[in-house]
């Protein structure tokens, strides 16, 4: 009997990868068009910084009903991700015609919200059919969004000095239309296991809730998140406004500099994940999180010439491949039955916590100086990796009976 294509793991992985990138791109690709966006709208820096907190709000509200309905609707994953690509493409076209600020944060809240989405059933069907090498296969993933996250802004500082910002993200709506079209058929199979029970799901949901809920171990690697998540987003936030404000670069070197902190880790992403399969999850996060903590006290002292630029791209080292890691670790407390659901409530708290921090590192960057705001962004990856190393993280899996 001839093999599905879209059954084999190089299509699986490579189809996600591709539209993780998509949602990348256009993300990194509005970051490194701040500067341009403050200047349209005579925004603040706090303004700024409620921009992102409103991507990291509505990103966060969205997990939790979104968990329990991709379970419910597991056979329809496919569906679901193509209906998020569609979405995402939507948001990016509200976000170019914006006349005012409302209505940039509705579509960014339309961009967050799908890529957000996107994250359970994508994760939650990688982590399925790759258990043994589920924090690679994760990874791969991630590096599909790294590809976005690298290329989308320095293309993006190119396309500056020809088009608008406007005109550059109305572009950057159609590769998901486009996608999300071609995604029907390339997801169809995708959640249709044969080992899924379809009977007692509304319990199984309910019991999932409540064991997670009741879980430290769970609750630990949430602010784990949380924290690593409000650095990163604070770091995006002042990170464009001092390069293109104070350090006058241009767009196309912003660009390259927002894709520096990414481009590391587009190798170090899958390497990472391969040695946490192999090594333990702690052995690899607490390192990488301090690394983070370190090198972000660098950028105090060097804060420009080659010595920012080479600082940005160590940074990157582990800036991004933290995420599929702490995402494999879950997903090994949670198990696979409800994994989905499990997914958004674990990481429902941590888009929160994320959601404040924009605002704060605004504040700092524009009362006290990007010094200040350096402090704080190191001040969060320090206390994540000291959480990692108190937590007693091994793998146990809720709802399947093994320990």
């Amino acid at each position: 009997m001839k093999t599905d294509l879209r059954n084999t793991a190089t299509f699986m992985i490579t189809a996600l990868a591709v539209g993780h990138s998509v949602f990348h791109w256009i993300i990194q690709s509005f970051v490194v068009l701040l500067p341009e966006i403050q200047q349209t709208f005579g925004l603040s820096a706090v303004a700024i910084g409620g921009l992102l907190a409103s991507r990291e709000i509505s990103s966060g509200i969205i997990r939790l009903p979104a968990g329990i309905v991709s379970d419910m609707l597991r056979t329809h994953w496919g569906l679901i991700l193509s209906a998020c690509l569609l979405i995402g493409g939507l948001g990016a076209l509200a976000i170019g015609i914006s006349a005012q600020y409302v209505y940039l944060l509705l579509g960014i809240a339309l961009v967050s919200m799908a890529h957000s989405v996107w994250h359970l059933p994508s994760s939650a069907s990688l982590s399925y059919h790759f258990p043994a090498n589920r924090g690679l296969a994760l990874s791969f993933h991630g590096v599909g969004g790294s590809v976005g996250d690298v290329a989308g802004p320095a293309v993006t500082g190119i396309l500056l000095m020809i088009f608008s910002w406007q005109g550059i993200i109305n572009l950057y709506s159609v590769g998901p239309f486009v996608l999300g079209v071609l995604s029907v058929w390339s997801f169809y199979r995708i959640g249709r296991v044969r080992e899924y029970n379809l009977s007692n799901k509304s319990i199984s949901y309910l019991f999932a809730a409540k064991e997670l809920l009741e879980d430290p171990v769970v609750w630990g690697i949430t602010i784990i998140r949380g924290l690593r998540g409000m650095a990163l987003v604070a770091l995006l936030t002042i990170l464009p406004l001092y390069l293109g404000n104070e350090l006058g670069i241009s767009p196309i070197g912003r660009g390259i500099h927002i894709g520096l902190l990414i481009a590391m880790g587009l190798f170090s992403k899958p390497i990472a994940g391969f040695c946490s399969d192999r090594w333990g999850r702690k052995n690899i996060l607490v390192p990488g999180l301090v690394w983070s903590s370190v090198m972000t006290l660098v950028l105090v002292p060097i804060d420009q010439g080659v010595g920012l630029t080479i600082s940005i791209a160590l940074l990157g080292l582990f800036l991004y491949p933290d995420q599929p890691i702490l995402t494999a670790a879950t997903l090994e407390i949670i198990g696979t039955n409800v994994s989905a659901t499990a997914l958004g409530i674990a990481t429902f708290a941590s888009f929160i916590m994320a959601a404040t921090s924009p605002v704060i590192a605004g504040f700092l960057y524009q009362s006290f100086g990007m010094n200040w705001a350096l402090f704080y962004i190191s001040a969060l990856f320090a206390v994540a990796g000291l959480m990692m190393v108190l937590i007693p993280l091994k793998t146990r899996v809720i709802m399947s009976g093994r320990t």
